[in-house]
């Protein structure tokens, strides 16, 4: 029986965990059907720092990338562009037909080669915006995974296992996927297509439908924010009835709620996007360059200058394509 090898190619700062739900998903396959048989293959895209810490397993990459026919790129925060002699590599590698993926942020590597332009890719909602302003030729989705033709791409946590069920079920067939879900305890085999961003009532804590309605109205009008009249008006509901709703569950009134919203949004938009301050402003619904500068302040304890230019100089990599602003 030939073994189906699957290399693991792993940048420095990946978490244990983003490899493990892999590697487990095709262990315990297995370990339930001994006819399955993977060689894999743990390898490293950079020189690990030596520490006292747990080390990833595997070694340099260099000369083992051969033979692969999966090989998946392991990161969990968008790495600086890899040397030319291992982007060679992998290009050579996909030219000889092998299936390439990206996890979490492992997706960033292929796209910086090209290797996505035109395909489908899962990227985690934290970088949706900074990964669709650098690479606009990939067709970036929020889903929990993505497998267009011989690529597959996974966002991050939990979606890496749904991607191995997704292969272990092309592979071998859907009853040892769904045997493997079930050894690993699994509620349920998700599809890729999914989104991954957590269900709002959850990430509110509440379940009351007339808060839900209204943060989703919220949610929906950034640019152009509503009043809080009219909010109540969408949802059926009194102004002070819904005061009421926020208070109790959120502990602030709408307004409050909503500015932060739009604030939140904004930084997010400062630190992945090249956009000048006052077009983010404007885009989150605030009227002026002063009045956005002012709320943000009033929030973060910064101005949006001061925030972005703060992070420009602790991580380099996430705003290296945000040129600097004058003034």
């Amino acid at each position: 029986m030939t073994a189906h090898r699957i290399g693991f190619l792993i940048w420095p700062g990946t978490k244990a965990l983003t490899l493990a739900l892999a590697e487990e998903a095709l262990r315990v396959a297995q370990r339930v059907h001994p006819e399955v048989a993977y060689e894999l293959a743990f390898m490293h895209a950079e020189p690990e720092e030596q520490g006292n810490g747990w080390q990833l397993p595997g070694e340099s990459w260099a000369g083992r990338l051969e033979g692969c026919q999966k090989v998946f790129l392991l990161a969990d925060e968008p790495p600086a562009p890899m040397s030319s002699a291992l982007a060679g590599a992998l290009k050579q590698l996909v030219r000889a037909g092998c299936v390439i993926g990206g996890l979490s942020a492992g997706v960033y590597p292929l796209a910086q080669l090209g290797l996505l332009d035109g395909y489908r890719a899962a990227v985690h909602w934290r970088w949706q915006d900074d990964f669709a302003e650098r690479f606009p030729k990939v067709i970036a989705t929020s889903h929990l995974f993505d497998w267009d033709r011989d690529r597959m791409t996974a966002c991050g946590g939990m979606s890496v296992l749904d991607l191995m069920l997704a292969v272990l079920a092309r592979d071998h067939g859907a009853e040892l996927a769904g045997a493997v879900s079930e050894e690993l305890v699994v509620e349920r085999i998700r599809e890729g297509g999914e989104r991954q961003r957590i269900p709002l009532q959850n990430r509110l804590g509440s379940s009351h439908p007339k808060l839900t309605q209204a943060v989703l109205l919220m949610e929906a009008n950034i640019e152009e924010p509503l009043t809080t009249d009219e909010i109540a008006q969408h949802v059926c509901v009194s102004r002070r009835q819904l005061e009421r709703i926020f208070k109790q569950y959120l502990n602030r009134v709408p307004s409050q709620y909503y500015l932060e919203l739009r604030l939140n949004k904004a930084r997010q938009m400062l630190m992945q996007t090249s956009k000048s301050i006052i077009q983010i402003g404007l885009s989150c619904g605030f009227s002026s360059g002063p009045h956005f500068s002012s709320a943000y302040r009033n929030f973060f304890g910064a101005t949006p200058r001061e925030d972005r230019n703060q992070r420009r100089s602790s991580s380099p990599f996430e705003l290296s394509s945000v040129p600097a602003e004058r003034g």
